[in-house]
């Protein structure tokens, strides 16, 4: 025979069931915590509630979620207003350090009891004095209170939910909450706490896994000063190019669109698209001048200059002794011969050292003096004749651009080769899976003459575009390398105008990236006021160049 009397019980039984799977299934804190109490206050037919998350580090109840449904009162959670100032932490502990347990809340979470109240005007031993000056306030009435502490595995406290006013369906009056409404309610706490926990330690791994992105980022720009803002940058600038292109309305970019999870998985490529160079030689990193290396050898250059210098005096006092043996006082040409030679060694060091800052460019006839320059030589003190620049020191002296040699540049180059390779091998979950590609691909070329794998436009995914173009713009706009002044604007997005002419980045995402004056917001933010010039977009390179490369 059908006992119709266990129909309620099924059917609450299948509510409970159904809550319990999308508790599981929420990811976000704010969405958890609103769906227990609601679904706590529908169970039990609860007016009004709140939900306080325990604070170890304060041992105090935080008001996360505050629900009235007959004052239309909704606090926090994502649907309701932010919590306000006069919604302030329960402690658990007095400033004696005895407990608090005139607040129903903290008694809760102290000694991990649930507490039933049938009219909180008639009790004495709790603290109700708030509630009835909020009665007094809006008109309301505060009655039954359930009161529900949350537990984790290990019967830590988590969490307090407090049911507030249950309301008869029939009558609409408030009545006492039930022994099976405190049943229901444990039993739905019971399946939060673990939904709770099972979040809480996801975010703990989150948070740990973000500390540790931010930790490499900032262990490479401390390892260069000269560079100490780029990882922490590019970031900034690719967010910012993103979002500009998940809000375009040009065709190109009608099919990229992207949701928490895609800007989460591009922000941590972005963060650590330059990995690699954790194992880059200091000395490479750090070489600010074009001798540099532990410390910057033109010292060493200028101490040869000073030995030829006096040498240069010795054989000019040498020459006035033979000349006063000879009994000829007049020495003004021995003299100005001297003068004249040590003038042109200090002019030639002070060219050598200007030489050794780098530079945007360097012409070939400044290439030919320093080399001419090397063929001088001083004699050392066993009377063996030494080079004034030692052939390795010229060919470092006359670089072209920077203070890189090409074999240093190579070296540089080769950390993208190490960040992919260090990346692929990290066991990334399914939303991060793109990562390795998005951060190793922004020194590749649209036309597949980039590095470390050659790829082309065609090959490369927009996100791994988008910062490619970032790091370009930060790199040029960077006040602190060694070798170049702040870049302004209108000289930086020239020369990326240029590099779009050249094949080198994308032109639909520079395009965007001007149009959408994505380089205004990010100078505002991070550039010197006098790098913010004006900018004549029409007059730019590149703004018309044909996508398909």
């Amino acid at each position: 025979m059908h006992n119709k009397s266990h129909e309620p019980n099924l059917s609450i039984l299948d509510t409970l069931n159904e809550i319990g799977i999308a508790l599981s299934a929420e990811k976000n804190m704010d969405s958890l915590l609103e769906r227990i109490l609601i679904n706590a206050k529908k169970l039990t037919g609860a007016d009004g509630g709140t939900l306080y998350l325990y604070n170890a580090k304060t041992q105090s109840l935080e008001f996360r979620i505050v629900r009235t449904d007959s004052l239309g009162i909704k606090l926090g959670g994502e649907t309701g207003a932010p919590i306000n100032a006069n919604f302030r932490p329960l402690p658990l502990y007095l400033d004696d350090a005895t407990p608090n347990e005139q607040m129903i809340a903290a008694y809760a979470a102290i000694h991990k009891e649930i507490i039933n109240i049938e009219d909180a005007y008639t009790v004495t031993h709790f603290d109700f004095s708030g509630t009835r000056k909020f009665d007094e306030s809006t008109g309301y009435r505060s009655k039954s209170f359930l009161t529900i502490p949350m537990t984790n595995h290990e019967n830590d406290i988590m969490a307090v939910l407090q049911l507030l006013n249950k309301v008869e369906e029939e009558s609409g009056e408030v009545i006492p909450f039930s022994h099976q409404d405190q049943k229901l309610a444990e039993s739905l706490a019971s399946q939060a706490a673990v939904a709770l926990t099972n979040q809480g330690l996801i975010d703990e791994m989150q948070n740990l896994f973000d500390a540790f992105i931010k930790l490499i980022a900032t262990a490479i720009d401390e390892k260069s000063p000269h560079t100490g803002n780029h990882c922490r940058r590019v970031p900034e600038a690719t967010m910012m190019i993103a979002e500009a292109a998940h809000h375009s309305g040009d065709d190109y970019f009608k099919e990229f669109s992207m949701d928490s999870t895609d800007r989460y998985e591009l922000k941590v490529a972005s963060w650590l698209h330059d990995c690699g160079k954790i194992t880059t030689p200091v000395h490479v990193v750090e070489k600010a001048t074009k001798l540099e290396t532990i410390h910057d050898r033109i010292e060493l250059v200028a101490a040869r200059f000073e030995i030829l210098r006096r040498d240069l005096e010795i054989s000019m006092l040498k020459q006035r002794i033979k000349a006063l043996e000879k009994g000829d006082t007049d020495h003004t040409s021995i003299i100005s011969n001297y003068e004249k030679l040590a003038q042109s060694l200090a002019e030639d060091l002070s060219y050598v050292k200007n030489c050794n800052k780098g530079g945007e460019f360097m012409a070939d006839e400044q290439v030919a003096r320093v080399e001419s320059l090397s063929k001088l030589s001083w004699i050392d003190m066993e009377g063996k004749e030494q080079p004034l620049i030692t052939e390795e020191e010229c060919y470092n002296l006359t670089i072209r651009r920077g203070t890189i040699t090409a074999e240093e540049r190579e070296i540089i180059n080769n950390h993208m080769t190490l960040t992919i390779r260090m990346l692929e091998q990290l066991p990334f979950p399914k939303h991060l899976r793109n990562v390795p590609e998005y951060a190793g691909g922004h020194h590749e070329r649209m036309d597949g003459k980039g590095y470390p794998r050659g790829l082309t436009r065609n090959e490369m995914s927009i996100p791994a575009r988008i910062m490619a173009v970032a790091d370009v713009f930060e790199a040029l706009t960077s006040s602190d390398r060694p070798y170049k002044k702040a870049m302004p604007l209108s000289q930086t997005l020239t020369i990326m105008g240029r590099m779009v002419e050249d094949n080198h980045l994308d032109p639909d995402i520079f395009r965007l990236f001007v149009d959408s004056q994505v380089y205004l917001e990010y100078a505002e933010k991070f550039l010197k006021p006098e790098q913010i010039d004006e900018i004549d977009v029409a007059q730019l390179p590149g703004m018309n160049i044909s996508a398909a490369i």
